[in-house]
């Protein structure tokens, strides 16, 4: 993006930010109802022009100024009060796609960093089964005899299946919340959590085309991989925007840049939590049950359609490219 271009569009909600920080002065109160709401919105949105500043822009006074911005608008905000319903409304609506769009390119990337493993590990044990030892290691040896006597692991029986769903998603938001935290380690342990990951599913998936399964598991997995995966990916977009800024903190303190990229990827992971838990559900009832491929095929189109449209197009300003 041109950075005159950025300031000529954004640069009248960042004033309106100033006027009502200078109105409220340190007491929050002496904005009417309206202007809270107003001051919420603005927040969120001027949320997501620093992150894009701090990517495009590192370098620029604008970056620095929007910084100090943000950090005037956090402290008169969030006073150890709870959310209020409608601010929690207003995030959903607005301040949670937006953020997901600004950190796009992180996500991106942290998809790369999962399928570029996943296509290598597939093709490598589809050419030659012995690689799934290489790469998991030989406490796989018994699933591997599964595999050859031609069954597969995915079934859940109905009676278990609300314990199974509590556990997939217990173990969903875990995984989630490493991937993210890793970006303290300046991104190495988000790297490895999503290389792991794909080489991992991928060379599941090489083993079982080798043994005529594949069709099985992605009949499983088409329900909710689609919402799983991509929360994943979005935590670990988070992580790498994290360990970003601790790598390449520019002219920033490299402490106010972690806390307040911390302070975003916060909100979009938390954010992300009742995505992973309707994975959850759907993995835990629908992709073990006996329904038809095509079901769950549409469950998974329409779920994963759903989520990308309310990411990619939910919040947009008019002023939003």
């Amino acid at each position: 993006m041109n950075l005159e271009f950025f300031l000529q569009r954004r640069r009248t909600s960042w004033q309106r930010m100033e006027t009502l920080l200078q109105q409220a002065g340190a007491d929050p109160r002496r904005l009417s109802a309206q202007e809270l709401d107003e001051l919420g919105l603005l927040y969120r949105s001027l949320t997501s022009d620093l992150a894009l500043a701090q990517r495009d822009f590192p370098q620029q006074q604008v970056t620095r100024y929007l910084n100090q911005l943000v950090g005037r608008a956090h402290t008169l905000i969030y006073r150890g009060e709870p959310l209020r319903r409608r601010q929690l409304t207003h995030f959903y609506q607005r301040g949670f796609p937006q953020l997901y769009r600004a950190l796009l390119p992180y996500t991106i990337a942290a998809f790369v960093l999962f399928l570029a493993p996943a296509v290598a590990a597939l093709w490598a044990v589809a050419v030659n089964p012995d690689w799934i030892y290489v790469i998991e290691g030989p406490a796989i040896a018994d699933l591997v005899a599964q595999v050859e006597q031609g069954e597969l692991w995915t079934e859940i029986a109905p009676g278990v299946r609300s314990a199974a769903s509590s556990l997939i998603m217990t173990n969903n938001i875990q995984v989630m919340f490493l991937t993210f935290a890793g970006g303290l380690t300046a991104g190495l342990l988000t790297f490895w959590v999503l290389l792991s990951n794909g080489m991992h599913l991928g060379a599941i998936f090489g083993l079982l085309i080798v043994h005529d399964l594949a069709w099985g598991l992605a009949e499983f997995i088409v329900a909710h991989g689609v919402v799983e995966l991509s929360v994943i990916f979005l935590a670990g977009g988070c992580g790498l925007y994290v360990g970003d800024g601790l790598l390449r903190p520019g002219l920033a303190s490299r402490k106010d840049l972690l806390i307040q990229r911390t302070r975003i990827g916060v909100q979009l992971i938390l954010g992300s939590a009742p995505f992973l838990v309707a994975a959850g559900l759907i993995e835990g009832f629908l992709s073990p049950s006996a329904a038809p491929w095509w079901v769950k095929a549409a469950v998974g189109a329409l779920s994963g359609t759903a989520l990308y449209a309310y990411w990619l197009g939910a919040g947009r300003n008019p002023t939003e490219i």
